[in-house]
């Protein structure tokens, strides 16, 4: 219906614009509204009728026997996530690509590790397409209360919306999943991917205290309410958007945005911003959340960690202290015993330039396992390390040289 009503105006305009330049007589201007209005009429066309980014994409096994899905052949390695089942499998996903570019040849890679991480082996390749005009990016991993494992990815077509002169480049994203019953299996049999909801997910999933899950979801910065908690209450079933905190447009980027339940049952969103981190509550189970304003911790423009430890206390990984800003360098842990009031001193994990994008979990014996990528188009490795809450609080320089010796290389890309 949408499409049929901006067609006709698109006619109606373009018959009022034909009158006008009949009566000048002037062919040549003529000639070029002709042209124009075939160009974006068709354009618009085409952008309302793509729906290649909902077409379930292809699931590559044994992905280093494709020339162009092997570590060497990649020029962008980036964006990771971890989990850990309970018997101890550890699953990492990132995204690469052909070229170094976050682009149409995007998509994610699958790999485990049964040795603590000593050494990986890549199982699964997820690309819609190979070379475009869709991609897949963004990915995480989570091991759900029920012990299946879940990889998520955001799989989106870069497309053209028209509004009469005015021509922009947009995305139309999309949240998608396959789960796994078993991931401890030796083969493990991987499921029809399904999409679960519209934007993009690249950060750890809440469970409540009601039983209720919570993905945060972004909308980007095509829409006011972007940062976005979608809701499952039948354990991953169904997923419905119940609300979102509003980022103001003059400082939304990719929102990124985490959500901690507190004690006192409030729901605390940390956003990323253009200025750094913001935070807005809601006190109505998500519904409803307050203007987003700054928060104190300090930031640079990137994604950070934040999660509820075992012990009850927060964990946060972040770029530099509390109350510094540095660039994406000098990757740090904090311990708060006050829902996040407050924050240890921090612990050290990677001090060098180009060290980003921290996720991670905390295993029942207390292991606190941190991944992040470190220089994505050059070096394009993929590193892990693991501390305990007793070395951040309180930490030492023994410590930190510690959290240095058991860095892992999970994966590098490129041919150096």
């Amino acid at each position: 219906m949408h499409q049929t009503k901006t067609k006709l105006k698109l006619k109606k305009n373009f018959r009022v614009q034909l009158f006008q330049l009949n009566c000048h007589g002037n062919l040549f201007r003529l000639y070029a509204v002709i042209i124009f209005f075939m160009v974006i009429t068709t354009t618009h066309s085409q952008a309302q009728d793509d729906r290649s980014h909902h077409i379930s994409p292809q699931l590559i096994q044994n992905p280093s026997a494709h020339l162009n899905y092997t570590p060497e052949s990649r020029q962008f390695t980036g964006i990771p996530s971890l989990a850990i089942t309970e018997k101890g499998r550890m699953f990492a996903v990132w995204y690469a690509g052909i070229t170094p570019g976050e682009d149409l040849n995007n998509y994610v890679v699958v790999a485990k590790s049964d040795n603590m991480g000593q050494t990986w082996e890549e199982l699964l390749v997820i690309d819609p397409d190979g070379t475009g005009p869709v991609r897949s990016y963004d990915p995480e991993v989570w091991i759900d209360p029920d012990g299946k494992l879940w990889i998520f990815w955001a799989q989106a077509a870069k497309t053209s919306q028209t509004t009469w002169a005015l021509i922009t480049d947009g995305t139309s994203a999309g949240v998608w999943a396959l789960t796994v019953k078993d991931p401890d299996k030796d083969n493990i049999k991987w499921p029809e991917p399904k999409r679960l909801t519209d934007g993009v997910m690249m950060c750890k999933p809440t469970v409540l205290s009601d039983g209720e899950w919570a993905l945060p979801v972004s909308i980007w910065r095509m829409t006011e309410g972007s940062a976005q908690i979608v809701i499952s209450g039948d354990r991953g079933k169904t997923w419905q958007v119940r609300g979102a905190a509003d980022v103001p447009a003059d400082v939304r980027r990719y929102d990124e945005h985490m959500i901690v339940e507190r004690k006192d049952g409030s729901l605390w969103m940390l956003v990323r911003t253009r200025y750094g981190i913001g935070e807005s509550i809601s006190n109505d189970r998500g519904r409803t959340w307050s203007p987003l304003i700054p928060s104190d911790i300090q930031h640079p423009s990137a994604r950070f960690f934040i999660r509820r430890l075992n012990s009850g206390n927060l964990l946060l990984v972040k770029h530099g202290p509390i109350t510094m800003q540095t660039e994406r360098s000098h990757l740090m842990a904090f311990i708060s015993k006050d829902d996040g009031h407050s924050w240890s001193q921090g612990l050290l994990l990677d001090e060098r330039a180009g060290v980003s994008y921290p996720d991670g979990q905390q295993t029942k014996d207390g292991n606190i396992y941190i991944i992040y990528d470190y220089n994505r188009r050059s070096d394009q490795n993929i590193l892990m390390t693991s501390f305990t809450e007793d070395d951040v609080v309180p930490c030492s320089d023994i410590k930190m040289v510690e959290v240095f010796q058991r860095r892992r290389v999970v994966s590098k890309g490129g041919s150096k």
